[in-house]
């Protein structure tokens, strides 16, 4: 029998029944309830159409529905597609309509939008969440159904019986694409079951942990927490939007929830740092400390680790494509200010490459693209075998075999030591404040504005600053281009984190000898110069 990613918590419900699962705002679900309220959301999912492989939208803030949804999701036999609440609702339609999402979980404070959306959908039909059901729209073309969080609660407790085996998809994370539009990532449960099990061990997560649920649902590193922190029957404690914003408030949560681990991104635990008075809070809790998504400042990281010497520190790397696949602790005391800090080895149950640009094995010291072969590798882009063909790359065996390897695109060299070093990426993919972007598509974007003839964005980073996207703009002849309107419609087709920060009108952009775009010029002018006339968000 498949050992799929829900019955993680069926059987922490029935080893640690009254063991909070998850809190949230001074309040738990234990996994008795956890593992029952997901079972009647799998129901009445099930009586309302959902079948096995289908997509289930997750439009929701965070809270303790956050998990029983993504539970009974999985349980109906589909896979979840979590949803920035706070995405503009032209991008939420474009991922509703990509996806063929015909159900969507919300929250009471998404209901409103979701009903609007649905009036404007081709394929969603049936609405879950929302304190009542809200009224009829006469421009809705097509009956779509509501049943509020109320009438969850009246449906059956025991299991639906669906048949899924591993290879099954379990959930679908989207990022940033290329092309202009967002790429969805399939996990199946073999792959997101096979990361709880890695980042367990790698780590040494037990039952009796309490580990801080710092990211968003569609964030990848979410998973550590929602599948990692199931799987060993620890306790999740879900940290409000509005309490990530303020560090002062975090650092009392971290103290007052006595929280033991801890992963996010760099960019959390330096504003934690500078701006978090944790000087003056008990943090003694903490014994493990994971970052990723980004590289750690070292000056901030060797503070940091001399604050909390009872702490172990991580260096966790990976693509959301494989989940997680390095991982380097730090040696206990104080890092040194002026070393940069390796993403460290591949982690048991994987295997990497670092290959040249023809494909051949580099000799340790000479950089190259890592790839990596491991059973926490998604399955492929959702509806992209463009993306899938350049995505994979196949190795034959003597006996006949291929091994599938994923292309992370990082660059790095392998050290005298084993570990591994990231030197950056071999494609316009960067990442800002954990976030990863494709400049791409931003410049898709951009570009598409009114009076806009051309458009360039680069990403410039100073010293340890947080990096920041500049978005160069040359107007067509004879337009007037205002930053500030520019940015506004940024805003309107992107999620907040790829907007430009800055904008720059120019009256001509550097060119390369072939005529395009130069934009290592853009990077250097504004790396060292920074620009003029610009807007900042």
């Amino acid at each position: 029998m498949p050992f799929l990613l829900q019955h993680s918590i069926e059987e922490s419900a029935q080893r640690f029944a009254e063991r909070e699962a998850f809190r949230c705002n001074g309040h738990a679900l234990d996994y008795a309830s956890l593992a029952e309220q997901s079972s009647r959301l799998a129901n009445v999912l099930v009586e309302h159409g959902v079948k096995r492989g289908d997509r289930v939208g997750v439009l929701m803030h965070k809270g303790l529905e956050l998990p029983v949804t993504i539970y009974g999701i999985m349980k109906a036999g589909a896979a979840y597609v979590p949803i920035d609440p706070a995405a503009p609702a032209e991008r939420i339609l474009f991922l509703i309509e990509d996806c063929g999402l015909r159900h969507l979980v919300v929250s009471s404070s998404r209901q409103k939008l979701a009903v609007s959306l649905a009036s404007r959908s081709e394929t969603l039909r049936c609405i879950v969440g929302g304190k009542a059901k809200p009224e009829a729209r006469p421009d809705a073309e097509l009956e779509v159904v509501h049943i509020p969080w109320a009438s969850v609660h009246d449906a059956s407790a025991e299991p639906p019986d669906v048949r899924l085996v591993d290879d099954d998809l379990a959930y679908v994370m989207v990022t940033s694409g290329s092309t202009g539009a967002p790429k969805g990532l399939m996990h199946t449960h073999r792959s997101g079951r096979a990361y709880a099990e890695l980042s367990a061990y790698e780590y040494g997560v037990r039952y009796d942990d309490r580990l801080g649920n710092h990211s968003p649902l569609h964030f990848d590193m979410s998973t550590f927490e929602y599948l990692t922190g199931p799987l060993v029957g620890a306790t999740t404690v879900i940290i409000p939007e509005e309490v990530t914003m303020f560090p002062r408030s975090l650092a009392e949560l971290i103290e007052r929830e006595r929280l033991t681990f801890w992963y996010s991104v760099p960019l959390a635990l330096i504003q934690l740092l500078l701006s978090g008075g944790i000087e003056e809070r008990d943090l003694s809790s903490l014994r493990w400390v994971l970052f990723g998504g980004e590289p750690f400042p070292a000056k901030h990281l060797a503070r940091l680790t001399e604050l909390w010497p009872q702490a172990r520190f991580s260096n966790s790397y990976g693509p959301a494509e494989v989940n997680q696949c390095t991982a380097y602790h730090l040696p206990e005391g104080a890092w040194p200010a002026e070393h940069p800090v390796p993403i460290g080895q591949v982690w048991r149950g994987a295997e990497g490459l670092v290959l040249d640009e023809h494909d051949d094995e580099v000799t340790p010291g000479e950089p190259g693209e890592l790839l990596i072969r491991a059973p926490t590798m998604m399955r492929g882009y959702w509806r992209r075998p463009d993306l899938n063909e350049r995505a994979f790359f196949v190795r034959q065996r003597v006996d006949g075999l291929e091994e599938v390897f994923y292309r992370t695109g990082d660059l790095v060299v392998e050290r005298d030591d084993g570990e591994l070093l990231f030197l950056g990426r071999r494609d316009r993919q960067v990442k800002v404040r954990g976030y990863r972007i494709e400049l791409d598509e931003v410049e898709s974007v951009v570009g598409a504005e009114t009076g806009v003839a051309e458009a360039a964005v680069v990403c410039v980073r100073a010293d340890d600053s947080p990096a920041e996207l500049i978005a160069v703009v040359l107007p067509r002849d004879g337009t007037h281009c205002d930053p500030t309107e520019l940015q506004r419609g940024a805003r309107a087709r992107l999620p907040g984190y790829a907007v430009p920060s800055r904008f720059e009108v120019v009256s001509e952009l550097p060119r390369t000898g072939t005529g395009k775009i130069d934009r290592r010029a853009l990077t250097e002018r504004y790396s060292s110069a920074g620009g003029t006339g610009a807007t900042r968000s």
